[in-house]
Parts: structure tokens; C-alpha cells; sequence
């Protein structure tokens, strides 16, 4: 390993002098992909933190405030929206409500649809928050110029997209 290498180069190194005869090169992608992971993980959790959020919480938040005013949606679509199951959005929800951050009612367009409301707490709590989240990633990214930045989005949505990750499809929410 020479210059600017990391863990990942000194793994493909050693599998190379160990198996010769494999490509391992996948390796050095989803390894720092697993690796990025972590860390933005561990950055975003101690931002939210800070604002008595977890990144849950955050997600669901996030999601009703870019639904505009009247800022609500169902469960359902917030469940699509976090891809996550409707036992594991009932808890999030139930967690937020208990927090006075949104709040559950029957939909006036329909009686029978439950709508999760985002409450003037709710949206102070995420505009309190959002621009932290915001500095946070912008800090893990300044080693990136903005040229390289617009080619890593770029790739990584090809990359979801190749794996069939589109819009109609299941795709991580990025806020």
C-alpha cells in the first residue's frame, strides 16, 4: 500500500498475493460503501442527538415537512417513504406523538384514512435540526471538490438504479 491508500487497498493487496487467480476489485467498492455507512451512521446520530432526535424520528419528520402545508400523510406512505414495515412505523410514530412532534387523526377527505399530522413542535424540532444535519454532511464531504461530489451522486444513483432502486421502486429516503 503506497500514497493514499486505506484499509480497503491493503485488503485487495493481500488477496491479490493470497488469490491471484480472483477479481476482487468488487471488494473495494462495497467495502468503502460498508465503511461510509458506518460513519455517516455514527456522524448522523450525534447530530440528531443534539436535538433529542434519532435518525427515525428524523426521517418521518423530515418527510411530513416536505409533504407541504397541511404537512401530513398517511402511514402508509410514510412507510414507503422509510422502508420500513408498518409494525416498525406504528413504533416511530407512537414515539413522536408521545413527544407532541405529530399527531394521528382521521383524514377529512375520508373518514376511514388515519393521517399523521407534523405539529408546530414537530416542525420547529426538524427546522431546528435540518440545518445541523445539513453542516454534518457537508463537513463529511469536503475532501470532495463540487465537480466530484456531482460525479459520486451520479454514480451511486446509477448504481441504485442498476440495482433497481428507481423512483417507483424502493429507494433509501436521503434526508
Amino acid at each position: 500500500m503506497t500514497g493514499r491508500g486505506d484499509a480497503l487497498d491493503l485488503i485487495l493487496e493481500q488477496w491479490g498475493r493470497e488469490r491471484p487467480d480472483l477479481d476482487c476489485s468488487p471488494m473495494g467498492v462495497i467495502g468503502r460503501i460498508t465503511q461510509l455507512q458506518r460513519e455517516v451512521f455514527l456522524a448522523q446520530r450525534a447530530t440528531f442527538a443534539r436535538h433529542g432526535l434519532d435518525a427515525p424520528s428524523f426521517d418521518v419528520l423530515a418527510a411530513l415537512r416536505r409533504a407541504g402545508e397541511p404537512y401530513q400523510l398517511t402511514p402508509t406512505a410514510l412507510m414507503r417513504t422509510a422502508l420500513v414495515t408498518s409494525g416498525a412505523i406504528t413504533q416511530r410514530l407512537d414515539r413522536l406523538e408521545e413527544k407532541g412532534l405529530i399527531t394521528r387523526g382521521r383524514s377529512e377527505a375520508d373518514g376511514r384514512a388515519v393521517v399523521v399530522t407534523l405539529t408546530a413542535a414537530g416542525r420547529t424540532a426538524l427546522d431546528a435540526a435540518l440545518p445541523d444535519h445539513l453542516e454534518t454532511e457537508r463537513g463529511m464531504l469536503e475532501g470532495l471538490s463540487d465537480a466530484e461530489q456531482a460525479q459520486l451522486a451520479d454514480l451511486l444513483r446509477r448504481f441504485l438504479v442498476a440495482l433497481g432502486r428507481t423512483p417507483d421502486g424502493p429507494a433509501p429516503d436521503p434526508s
